[in-house]
């Protein structure tokens, strides 16, 4: 059997998430996709983040991108509301767990002085390091139930295609998404990449599913995520069960399934089926991999000096 492994985040669990450190970290280790989340500055620039308000878990104040600017501090603020030399003023290298039971603190390796990216600048470090056999998977950070703190969605998607395209990476990607708009437009702008359906619980409602009703479709989630114009599912893992994965089957959906860190549970998705786990620790699931003498993906050094 052939199942993918996917750094969710790049390598959550062991370097700073949506960084070009953890990005490297991972690549190193051995994946077959890069997983990211990207949204959208005031000034029209990509930048990694999964939060539409800037985190006080990844990021923190560092001074302000010019004297007294009234927007400091920007943690807090929405992530649109701020320039990319704004966001690039925060540290992102240190996780600031908000409870002692934050579970990937004790695991996560701190990367100190490191600055938010941009979409671009992590395509050039994976050509930096010659990974071509590795996928993107751009998340596209967009909630329909808030336009206040979203793109537009057309506009957004948009730019992300043009930068995979930029990078020659069109046929090396997949556009993710909760907000099932993103899909459609997706199609329509690059049919031949891959398009994720995300989907958890919280998000089963026609706002989030491009206004499709799930009643509509018997409750059957891979049947609608086909008619939204997914070519896979990827569900929250606790979400998949025997009927679950049956009906991805039916629907000819391969299921990529988040976010797994236990190689017990992700054991048992790949029983199910599914075609690719998403998980915060690569090294765990490469473990896996090879306790059942699966094939695991190779692991990138650098082709070219990163100074390139």
């Amino acid at each position: 059997m052939h199942a993918e492994i996917h750094g969710h985040r790049g390598a959550r669990g062991l370097r700073p998430e949506n960084t070009l450190p953890g990005f490297a970290h991972a690549l190193e280790l051995g994946v077959d996709a890069l997983e990211l989340d990207v949204a959208l500055t005031a000034d029209r620039r990509l930048v990694l983040t999964h939060d539409l308000t800037v985190s006080a878990v990844t990021s923190a104040d560092v001074r302000p991108a010019f004297r007294d600017d009234p927007a400091f501090p920007y943690v807090g603020r929405p992530v649109g509301a701020l320039t990319l030399a704004q966001l690039r003023t925060l540290e992102c290298g240190i996780r600031m767990p908000r409870h002692p039971g934050d579970r990937f603190a004790p695991t996560q390796l701190p990367v100190p002085n490191t600055r938010m990216p941009t979409l671009g600048s992590v395509l050039g470090l994976m050509d930096a390091y010659g990974a071509d056999g590795v996928r993107v998977h751009v998340e596209l950070k967009s909630d329909p139930t808030r336009p206040d703190l979203s793109a537009d969605p057309a506009e957004f998607t948009e730019m992300v295609v043009a930068e995979l395209d930029r990078h020659h990476r069109l046929d090396r990607a997949a556009i993710l998404s909760f907000d099932w708009r993103v899909l459609r437009i997706a199609r329509s702008l690059t049919p031949a990449t891959l398009r994720y359906a995300l989907i958890e619980r919280a998000t089963m409602d026609s706002a989030w599913l491009d206004g499709l009703h799930l009643d509509d479709f018997g409750g059957d989630v891979p049947a609608a995520a086909v008619e939204a114009g997914g070519t896979t599912l990827s569900p929250e893992h606790v979400m998949v069960d025997q009927e679950f994965a049956r009906r991805a089957e039916k629907a000819d959906l391969p299921l990529a399934v988040w976010t797994v860190n236990d190689p017990g549970r992700a054991a048992e998705l790949l029983d199910l089926g599914a075609a690719a786990i998403v998980t915060d620790y690569p090294d765990r699931m490469i473990a896996l991999w090879t306790e059942r003498g699966m094939p695991v993906p190779r692991p990138v050094t650098p082709a070219r000096p990163l100074s390139a």
